[in-house]
């Protein structure tokens, strides 16, 4: 698959190394893409860097991992390379901080919050409530894989997205539509829970797995 990953860092680099690893295409992108080189040099032909358009123009499925004041005009300047694709927003409004957006992401949801601010676009909020050092340690492990909520609106575009999470090296747990993702956004019970699925499913009260 061809994906697109806007803000390569911490979190967005870690994913698309490891997709890199399992045998997908990754676009890599930040506001400086020269300093990306150095770590997709080592990942050989199927990753390569660019601008946050040329990745969005560049994946069916697009990553987005940047800080989330930064989506509207996410949204406005990369309408048209993002429209009909599917994405996943990893975005998280920051802690302690009283701006709109962040009340906006309070009050109605962050899954509904995105969504409104991406137009046009197939949205799944994807590995936004774990963090990078447990995917790279699950991506490594056997056994005891993290679980990783999902929540979404279009069927398919989940779908996806779960497949993604397992190229990951991680479990999709998918909780419903993208209003559900308030079960993992920050300050619930699922947010960085970083654990497996037994465990996650147990925080967010639902049965164990039969």
């Amino acid at each position: 698959m061809r994906i697109g990953v806007i803000g390569a860092g911490w979190l967005g680099g870690t994913v698309g190394q490891i997709w890199v690893r399992d045998g997908h295409e990754v676009l890599f992108s930040s506001r400086h893409p020269d300093e990306l080189v150095s770590m997709t040099r080592p990942l050989g032909a199927r990753a390569s860097v660019g601008t946050p358009r040329e990745a969005a123009a560049f994946g069916s499925v697009v990553l987005i991992a940047v800080p989330y004041g930064a989506l509207p005009q996410i949204g406005r300047d990369l309408k048209e390379e993002l429209r009909g694709k599917i994405v996943l927003d990893a975005c998280n409004p920051p802690a302690g901080r009283d701006d709109a957006l962040a009340r906006e992401a309070q009050t109605h949801g962050v899954g509904p919050t995105s969504a409104k601010y991406l137009p046009g676009t197939r949205l799944v909020r994807a590995f936004s409530a774990v963090d990078a050092t447990a995917i790279e340690a699950s991506a490594g492990s056997q056994s005891g894989r993290l679980a990783v909520p999902l929540a979404g609106d279009d069927a398919q575009a989940v779908q996806v997205a779960a497949q993604l999470v397992r190229d990951a090296g991680c479990e999709p747990l998918v909780l419903g539509n993208l209003s559900e993702a308030t079960r993992f956004q920050r300050g619930s019970p699922g947010f960085r829970a970083n654990t497996t699925m037994p465990e996650l499913r147990r925080k967010l009260g639902l049965p164990a797995e039969p």
